[in-house]
């Protein structure tokens, strides 16, 4: 009985944060598939040629406007790098695709507090800058060498299908103008599922493991492993562990939102909660994936750089916060049991729920099924380029 209870108290606080974030979920997911029908993968790989800054700042920008899934983002920029973008550029697409999107920073405020969208969208660029400074002092040209012949084998890693596929709007002219165009609302509706399809394991089992954290792992622990009492040994330890809890989470993308809400609440400082966030790019899984992909000798030159940029991010955000007042005090991210009541939360929820049904009559109607099956692909499955020069499309 008292297992049956401990299991029965996690998933009851893992129902509670999903009631909670459930219109935030859908609203930000909305946002981002009107602007990734804006912004077509062509027009990516034909402008990140090159490791200018202003190259670095523009490959920030289409990661900012891209998917949020870890797994699709490290295989988009494997295909970026592969046909001409620079290391850097790819890289820096990478890190904002998975940090700096729109449905992290709407999560992050409804889950902890607007203060940590925020800190997302300084700490981000910040990390992007060290990445470029010490990939231009570190990385040596044989290394890369290396990674490119590996990257060009075409190795399938995962959602190689869902990172291939365009689904920008077709119409021509401009953003507003495709926007009201006919087949807007159905590209809009395809990438909307695609994009959950890409995240939903991440998401259920962020949302279990934070369940089952918040019920089982008592205060006390959290207090004496942050370094709790002890501000200053707690906001230099903080931005170091935080990486490496992410990384053993295993999970990525908008799924370790829930799991930095309970880290927040048991005490980890506000550096340490970025610097976790950062770390969906390090998890095991995506350690494998690199390995495939460019090489052992890369895996690790990305590892140990990725860890130390979010490192230097989070004490980065620490103190310019800190200075500036604006680190919460209250500890109170909603990550505990809490009631269904008929207020705003509900009342979003269930618009959010309407939307949903509307774009999935129109990924029905327009025949979109079938694609849910490629998302897995192959780098030749769906759109992208092969040794050889070949091109696989829809």
């Amino acid at each position: 009985m008292r297992l049956l209870h401990a299991i029965g108290h996690a998933l009851t606080i893992t129902g509670s944060m999903t009631w909670v974030i459930l219109w935030a979920l859908v609203f930000g997911f909305v946002l981002s598939s009107v602007v990734q029908a804006l912004v077509r993968k062509s027009t990516m790989v034909r402008v990140l040629g090159g490791d200018r800054p202003r190259t670095v700042a523009i490959a920030t920008g289409f990661g900012a406007a891209s998917s949020s899934c870890s797994y699709a983002a490290v295989a988009m920029a494997r295909t970026l790098f592969r046909k001409g973008a620079s290391f850097i550029a790819a890289m820096a697409f990478e890190v904002a695709s998975t940090n700096l999107v729109v449905e992290l920073g709407v999560i992050l405020a409804v889950v902890i507090a607007w203060q940590f969208t925020a800190a997302e969208f300084v700490g981000g660029p910040i990390m992007i800058v060290l990445l470029a400074v010490l990939f231009r002092l570190l990385l040596r040209q044989q290394v890369l060498d290396a990674a490119k012949a590996q990257a060009n084998k075409g190795l399938a890693g995962s959602m190689e299908g869902h990172a291939a596929m365009d689904m920008a709007i077709a119409e021509e002219g401009s953003f507003w103008h495709r926007l009201r165009s006919t087949g807007s609302l159905t590209s809009i509706s395809h990438i909307f599922f695609m994009e959950w399809a890409a995240v939903i394991r991440d998401i259920v089992v962020g949302l279990l493991i934070a369940g089952a954290i918040a019920a089982w792992v008592p205060d006390s622990f959290w207090r004496s492993f942050f370094f709790v009492g002890h501000p200053l040994a707690s906001k230099l330890w903080g931005p170091i562990v935080g990486p490496i809890v992410g990384l053993l989470s295993f999970v990525c993308s908008i799924g370790n939102v829930p799991l930095a809400g309970v880290l927040w609440n048991s005490g980890i400082s506000f550096g340490g909660v970025v610097s976790f966030i950062f770390a969906d790019l390090i998890i095991v899984p995506i350690l494998f994936i690199y390995k495939k992909y460019y090489g052992i000798r890369m895996m690790f030159f990305i590892l140990v750089t990725f860890y130390a940029t979010m490192v230097l991010a989070g004490y980065a955000v620490e103190l310019l916060f800190g200075g500036l007042g604006l680190i919460p005090t209250a500890r109170n991210a909603k990550v505990t049991e809490m009631p269904v009541l008929w207020n705003y939360t509900t009342v979003l929820n269930i618009l959010a729920l309407v939307v949903v049904a509307i774009l999935a009559l129109l990924f029905v109607r327009s025949g979109a099924l079938p694609m849910l099956k490629m998302m897995g692909g192959t780098p030749l499955a769906i759109g992208s380029e092969g040794p050889d020069g070949q091109v696989a499309s829809l």
